[in-house]
């Protein structure tokens, strides 16, 4: 009897340090994750990328901890161990796409190629980029479709962020006619862009010829705008071109055939 009393008295001692064991260490594990989660936070680490790994690294500290409370009970965990490797390797096969959705969002995040409300283009789409996941990216495009890109596409392809920088240059090239003065369409150019609020100075804008066409002499612009003037300055500039070539008699070459019929008597 004492023997019996004994054994119950060992198993009621593993039970209760088994117990601590879970009790104890997973307030230290939700104490240590805060903590990383809070350093994370200081260095401004993307709140999806944060929220992530707080989820991930508790889950993997309370099972290391389970294991521990079941080997204080005497529990063989060996199988236990393998049983949790075999099932982590068939969800991993059968959920390899969105595991590599997973990987690449989270290099997205950390190495940011682009953030929320910059204009990219990337796997074949341009778009705003209006959510940035831990699966997906989702964007909008200019004629206001949501498209949701998965992040393993976008890592797999080249990225151009239009809007990475402050500022962008933009080009032009202007053909103008043989006949027409190069000195008076070169000083009309440079007026047109230098009275534009918009052209930064710094680099300095460049207007020169460029190419001696087919049909045309090819004037080569470029000015330095602020990346959120881009488009209207574009647009605008080919617009008052055109204007003043024509206020001022330049003219512009165009594709031109002419056929001659023959009539046979």
């Amino acid at each position: 009897m004492e023997a019996i009393l004994s054994l119950i008295g060992v198993y009621a001692l593993k039970v209760i340090v088994a117990i601590a064991i879970f009790v104890i260490g997973k307030r230290l594990a939700r104490f240590a994750v805060n903590l990383l989660v809070k350093i994370m936070e200081k260095a401004k680490v993307d709140q999806t990328l944060v929220k992530f790994l707080d989820n991930v690294l508790y889950t993997v500290a309370l099972v290391a901890i389970a294991l521990a409370s079941l080997g204080q009970l005497g529990i063989e965990t060996t199988s236990f161990i393998a049983i949790l490797g075999a099932a982590g390797l068939a969800v991993g096969l059968a959920f390899k796409d969105s595991l590599s959705n997973v990987g690449s969002g989270i290099m997205i995040i950390l190495f940011r190629p682009f953030k929320v409300g910059d204009f990219v283009q990337t796997a074949g789409e341009m778009g705003i980029v209006q959510e940035i996941s831990i699966f997906h990216t989702i964007m909008k495009t200019t004629d206001n479709k949501v498209v949701i890109i998965p992040n393993s596409k976008i890592t797999s392809d080249n990225i151009t962020n239009f809007t990475g920088e402050d500022t962008r240059r933009c080009d032009f090239v202007f053909g103008v006619s043989y006949s027409d003065d190069i000195r008076l369409v070169k000083e009309t150019l440079k007026e047109i862009i230098n009275q534009d609020s918009r052209v930064l100075q710094d680099p300095e804008p460049l207007v020169a010829v460029s190419e001696l066409g087919n049909s045309s002499v090819d004037f080569t612009v470029r000015a330095w705008v602020k990346t959120e003037d881009f488009w209207n300055f574009r647009f605008d500039i080919i617009e008052k071109v055109k204007l003043t070539f024509d206020e001022k008699g330049i003219s512009i070459p165009f594709p031109q055939m002419d056929i001659y019929y023959k009539q046979k008597d």
